[in-house]
């Protein structure tokens, strides 16, 4: 035995349990790490993917909740003025008998001007409707004055009915833009 291996075999004494546990660690690490390629990281993020997002799909489309919407265009011009609506059925099941009312009253609130009513049986789940029955046009008003613009929706989802009335002052802009929201619940 040369100078050397007597020097090595001095400087290294043998392992502690410890570190004979850390080396079988590390080996064993070094092993699984040898196995991972970038094909498998891939399949597994897209598998993970999937997972989450039919997670998704399941709570909005099987959990039962209601959100329903109102989306309301005012428009005024040298005609008069223009109500738009559109109903959104956000939940994931059916509302019934569904009514909205648009009124259009003076700025206090108190004198009403025009009308327009909507009915209808059922909107299905994730549905928006909107149309000329959903339109209320108020000609011959001034337009250099400001109104009131009163939403009432009222609906029946399965567990009870549901009751909204907002109203919004409208006339010191051409165009306003506002959404009438039921409250959000989990059924």
């Amino acid at each position: 035995m040369g100078l050397l291996e007597r020097l090595r075999s001095l400087e290294e004494p043998d392992e502690t349990p410890e570190e004979e546990i850390a080396h079988e660690a590390l080996e064993y690490i070094e092993d699984k790490l040898s196995r991972v390629s970038p094909t498998r990281v891939l399949f597994a993020s897209v598998a993970a993917l999937l997972m989450i997002s039919a997670t998704l799909v399941v709570v909005a489309w099987v959990v039962p909740y209601d959100r329903v919407s109102v989306d309301v265009v005012y428009r005024q011009g040298a005609a008069g003025h223009v109500v738009l609506a559109q109903i959104n059925n956000e939940g994931s099941r059916s509302i019934e008998q569904v009514s909205l009312d648009i009124r259009f009253l003076d700025a206090e609130g108190i004198v009403e001007i025009d009308r327009a009513h909507y009915d209808t049986e059922v909107i299905t789940a994730h549905t928006s409707i909107a149309g000329d029955e959903l339109e209320l046009i108020v000609p011959g008003v001034s337009v250099w004055e400001n109104y009131t613009i009163e939403i009432i929706l009222s609906y029946d989802n399965y567990q009870n009915g549901v009751y909204v009335k907002e109203p919004y002052s409208v006339g010191e802009w051409t165009m306003e833009l506002f959404k009438i929201k039921s409250p959000f619940k989990v059924l």
